[in-house]
């Protein structure tokens, strides 16, 4: 595992701790039961986002991009494959073997231009453009 990720987890479950020894500090029993039930919440709000998303992008061809540019220009290190999944409106073409690290995911324009972006540990490393060559860039940006 990533450090990172250890220290994201980390993280969690000390602010998880402090809003349980606040609950308990100021209403005992009851203090904690309202904090487990907001933490069941959000866990559940967050979950239903997750599950909408992957219902959209599951209606849509695996791999496809309306513009590899345009997602290009939208990528930043760190982000996750949900974001980026939520960008592209599709599930990623996978190119490395499941459960190997680096994860590696291609979305592909009618264009034939692509991404091809490396995750480890779900967070986004780093991410190519290809454009096919003899291709007038003037063309492709619609001017």
């Amino acid at each position: 595992m990533n450090w990172r990720m250890n220290w994201r987890t980390a993280v969690a479950a000390l602010v998880a701790l402090g809003l349980l020894y606040v609950g308990w500090d100021l209403g005992r029993w009851s203090g904690i039961a309202l904090v487990v039930t907001g933490m069941v919440m959000f866990a559940l709000v967050s979950l239903n986002r997750m599950m909408q998303q992957l219902r959209r992008v599951a209606k849509r061809p695996k791999g496809f991009v309306a513009s590899a540019v345009m997602l290009n220009a939208k990528l930043r290190p760190g982000m996750n494959l949900m974001r980026v999944m939520a960008l592209t409106n599709s599930i990623g073409d996978a190119l490395s073997p499941e459960g190997q690290q680096p994860e590696l995911f291609r979305w592909t324009d009618d264009g034939n231009s692509f991404v091809t972006c490396e995750f480890r540990d779900g967070r986004l490393e780093k991410w190519e453009l290809v454009r096919p060559s003899g291709e007038d860039p003037a063309a492709s940006t619609g001017s």
